[in-house]
């Protein structure tokens, strides 16, 4: 069955999520940043940020084959190796193993906490379990000025309190994530905290509806599913996903449309069915299955953003299609997105 590009051809359901590029990216010190093709590119390393993805798409997998569980077990350690005694991380080490920066608060620091919060509450090695709460402990004392790393650190402690609904350092480190993050603009036409929509705008929202779900405070959940409703729909163009480009998009600024980022995708989807189970509307849903759908075709280009014989995610959306490098955001950001797949009833895709 064929379609014209953004009408609805036929339902299908989502491909499970592989961990087979994960794997190839991957050794028993972590997780490598970046490949040609499909080949890791030792020369650049490892980097936290994408370690602590590892760990969150990892955990949250309810049944882990045994090759999936030792990734965890390399990614935990790698992050405990990046933390301090005070509790910040250092980002980057090279591949000889050796650090190239000092211990801080940048995003890493907001994403290690959300892997170890996802392993502290997911995690079906009990062993896991308490040492990355012992971690997530140890750095949840620490704020960071930037709101994108507090909204990470806050998604890792909504995690924690799944699992310890009473534990105080994880909810104070919630509510002063959404505190960062702030109030959406009363101008219908821009509902957003800030003048310019940079990178993950999806989290920065769904880290609002977890705190205001947390606190029982109904506006601050209204806020964030405000801020949701708003974003997603500025990233619809007949229905299928355009989402922001990696340069983002600042109020009252021509808006570009590429370089799409994988990224952007998988925090709409986190965010959307983080939106669904919040207030029990399934509608939020259908932002999930446009998520997947971007992977599989339905997006400005008609592109399969995947490489379905590695299991690796493409790098980014550009005017003549992928960018057929498989680095670990973007295979991250693939597994991610399709593990929401499981809960979601069959979406619509387009073909070409």
């Amino acid at each position: 069955m064929t379609a014209v590009l953004g009408v609805p051809a036929r339902r299908r359901q989502a491909p499970a999520p592989s961990f087979a590029h994960l794997a190839r990216l991957s050794d028993d010190t972590g997780l490598l940043e970046h490949a040609r093709h499909a080949v890791p590119r030792r020369e650049h390393g490892y980097c936290t940020d994408d370690v602590a993805r590892g760990l969150v798409v990892v955990s949250r997998e309810p049944e882990p084959a045994p090759a999936v569980l030792r990734l965890a077990e390399v990614y935990l350690s790698f992050l405990t190796h990046a933390q301090d005694d005070s509790g910040a991380f250092r980002n980057r080490l090279s591949y000889d193993r050796r650090w190239t920066d000092d211990p801080a608060l940048g995003d890493w620091w907001g994403r290690a906490l959300w892997g170890l919060g996802t392993a502290a509450a997911r995690s079906t090695a009990p062993w896991i379990q308490q040492e990355a709460l012992y971690a997530f402990e140890l750095g949840a004392g620490r704020r960071s000025p930037a709101p994108h790393a507090m909204a990470f650190a806050g998604l890792g402690a909504a995690e924690v309190l799944r699992r310890h609904p009473e534990h105080p350092g994880a909810a104070a480190l919630l509510a002063d994530a959404a505190a960062a993050v702030g109030w959406p603009d009363s101008d219908p036409l821009w509902s957003w905290p800030r003048r310019h929509l940079a990178y993950a705008s999806a989290a920065l929202a769904e880290v609002v509806i977890l705190a205001g779900t947390a606190q029982q405070d109904i506006a601050l959940r209204a806020a964030g599913l405000r801020m949701l409703s708003w974003l997603r729909g500025l990233q619809l163009v007949d229905g299928r996903l355009s989402v922001l480009p990696a340069a983002g998009w600042r109020h009252g600024s021509p808006r570009q449309q590429y370089d799409q980022q994988p990224i952007e995708v998988a925090a709409l989807a986190d965010a959307c069915a983080t939106a669904a189970a919040a207030t029990g509307d399934p509608a939020w849903h259908d932002g999930v299955r446009q998520s997947i759908g971007w992977f599989l075709g339905d997006n400005d280009t008609g592109a399969v953003m995947w490489d379905r014989a590695t299991g690796g995610g493409y790098d980014g959306l550009t005017p003549y299609g992928p960018n057929l490098n498989q680095g670990a955001e973007s295979t991250l950001a693939l597994i991610a997105t399709l593990q929401h797949g499981r809960g979601v009833a069959g979406f619509r895709a387009t073909g070409r």
